[in-house]
C-alpha cells in the first residue's frame, strides 16, 4: 500500500508507526528495497537512491521519491506524527495502543487533507482503547446505519461462539491456512485441541491470536465455557425449605439484584435471580420492596455485603432487633452480614462453576454479568471487580446466596418428628 500511495497516487507524506520504532522500520526498509528492485520505481527515485533518497539516522528515518513523496516512521506514542502533515498513516499493532495518545498524535496529523486515510493493522487486544472504540463504532454503523460512513472494518475472524477445533472457523481467521507460508490444517488443529484441553488463559490467548475473537476480559473471574456447561433449566420448588437469599448493589446505586440458592438432592447448588431494580433510585426501590420479597420467598437466611456498595442501605438491611428496631427481618429469617469471607465467596463460586456443582437456568441478565466480571487480585486471592461500566451486583448476590446455602445447617429443611400426647 505504501508503494502505491507514493508512486501511483503520489501523496507527499506517508507515516508508518508501531509500538517501537524498530518494528516500524522493518516494513519501511522492505518497501524501500522493493522499490529499488523494480526498474520503473527505482527510476523515479533519482540518481543513486541508496545514498541520496534515504535517511537512516535514529529518529530521522525517512526515504523519498523524485516527486518529493516521503515515507517516514515513528514509534506509537504521544509524539509520533505530531508537527507533521501526513496524507496517509499506517499504524501497525494498532490494538497495542492502550490510550489515545499515539492515535491522537498520528490521526490528527492528517487534518490538512480532506481525503487522508488512517490504516490500523492489528490482532485483537482487550486493552486497546482506540481499536476497541473504533471497531465498536464500525459494527454499530453496520447494524444501525448511524455513525461515520467513512470508517471501514476489514476483519478476518471466526464467529465469537466458534468451536476452536472447527477447521472452517480456523480458516475464516487464517486466510493463509494450508497455503505456502501459512500453517497446515494439522498444526492448527493440534494447537486448538491443546488449548481446549488446557482451557483458561491458554484458550483465551488462542482465541485472540489465532481465531481473532475479541476477548472482552483480561482475567475472567468465571470460566465462560464452564458457566455454559452448568446450564440446566429447572426450578427451586423442591428445595424451598432450604432457600438462602442475598442482595447486592452497583457502586453507582443504579442497579440492585436479589438472588437465591439452595442445595439440591444431588449435591449441586441451584441459583436464580428473582428480582432486579434499575434506575437512579434502585437502592431506594430495593429498600422498599425487599421485605415483601423476603416475606414471599421465606428464605432461611438473607445475606448482604456491608463492606460493598450495599453499605449505602445498611440501615434497612442490618438486623437491629437487639437495638429494639422491629419489622425487619421477618420472623424465622436470619440476616447474615458477609464481611471477611468475601474472597472465599467469590473464589468458591468460581470453583462451583468449574467443578459443575452449580446449576442455573440461563437468565439473560445474570449470564451477561457473569460474562463481564473479572478478577480483582488481593494478595493470593481475588474478588469480583466492581465498576459502573460492567455491573457485578447479580454475580455478587448469586455468589453470596451460594455461600449461605452451602453453610446452612444440614438439618434445615428436613422433616421433624414431633411426639405429642
Amino acid at each position: 500500500m505504501t508503494l502505491f500511495w507514493l508512486f501511483d497516487e503520489r501523496h507527499a507524506s506517508v507515516l508508518g508507526t508501531s509500538t517501537l520504532t524498530r518494528y516500524a522500520k522493518k516494513p519501511w526498509q522492505s518497501a524501500f528495497r522493493t522499490a529499488l528492485k523494480i526498474p520503473e520505481l527505482s527510476a523515479r527515485m533519482g540518481e543513486n537512491p541508496e545514498r541520496k533518497a534515504i535517511r537512516k539516522a535514529a529518529g530521522e528515518e525517512e526515504w523519498w521519491t523524485a516527486d518529493d513523496c516521503h515515507y517516514a516512521i515513528a514509534a506509537s506514542n504521544a509524539e509520533g506524527g505530531r508537527s507533521m502533515s501526513n496524507k496517509r498513516v499506517i499504524a501497525d499493532e494498532f490494538g497495542k495502543q492502550y490510550n489515545y495518545d499515539a492515535y491522537g498524535a498520528a490521526y490528527y496529523s492528517m487534518d490538512a487533507f480532506e481525503d487522508a486515510q488512517y490504516w490500523g493493522l492489528t490482532t485483537p487486544d482487550p486493552k486497546g482503547v482506540p481499536y476497541n472504540d473504533l471497531r465498536g463504532a464500525a459494527l454499530a454503523f453496520m447494524e444501525s446505519g448511524v455513525g461515520d460512513p467513512s470508517l471501514g472494518l476489514f476483519e478476518w475472524s471466526a464467529p465469537v461462539d466458534a468451536d476452536p477445533t472447527d477447521l472452517q472457523a480456523l480458516a475464516m481467521a487464517n486466510p493463509t491456512l494450508g497455503r505456502p507460508g501459512g500453517k497446515s490444517p494439522e498444526r492448527l488443529l493440534n494447537e486448538a485441541r491443546a488449548a481446549v484441553a488446557k482451557g483458561g488463559e491458554l484458550l483465551r490467548t488462542f482465541k485472540t491470536e489465532i481465531l481473532c475473537i475479541q476477548a472482552e476480559l483480561l482475567d475472567p473471574a468465571i470460566d465462560p465455557d464452564a458457566w455454559k456447561n452448568c446450564k440446566d433449566v429447572g426450578t427451586l420448588d423442591s428445595v424451598r425449605a432450604k432457600l438462602a437469599a442475598c442482595v447486592d448493589l452497583t457502586p453507582d446505586g443504579k442497579h440492585a439484584t436479589l438472588a437465591v440458592a439452595a442445595v439440591l438432592a444431588d449435591g449441586r447448588v441451584r441459583v436464580e435471580t428473582v428480582h432486579e431494580w434499575a434506575g437512579p433510585d434502585a437502592a431506594s426501590q430495593m429498600e422498599r420492596d425487599l421485605p415483601g420479597w423476603v416475606e414471599k420467598l421465606k428464605p432461611k437466611v438473607v445475606g448482604w455485603f456491608p463492606a460493598g456498595p450495599a453499605a449505602a442501605v445498611a440501615a434497612k438491611l442490618a438486623d437491629r432487633r437487639k437495638e429494639g428496631v422491629t419489622g425487619w427481618p421477618p420472623r424465622g429469617v436470619t440476616v447474615a452480614e458477609i464481611r471477611g469471607e468475601t474472597t472465599a465467596v467469590c473464589m468458591g463460586f468460581a470453583k462451583e462453576v468449574t467443578a459443575r456443582t452449580l446449576a442455573h437456568s440461563g437468565q439473560d441478565m445474570l449470564d451477561a454479568q457473569v460474562g463481564g466480571t473479572e478478577k480483582l487480585r488481593r494478595g493470593d486471592g481475588w474478588v469480583f471487580t466492581r465498576s459502573d461500566d460492567r455491573p457485578a451486583d447479580a454475580v455478587y448476590a448469586t455468589a453470596g446466596a451460594v455461600h449461605l446455602a452451602r453453610t446452612l445447617p444440614a438439618a434445615v429443611g428436613k422433616p421433624r418428628l414431633i411426639v405429642a400426647p
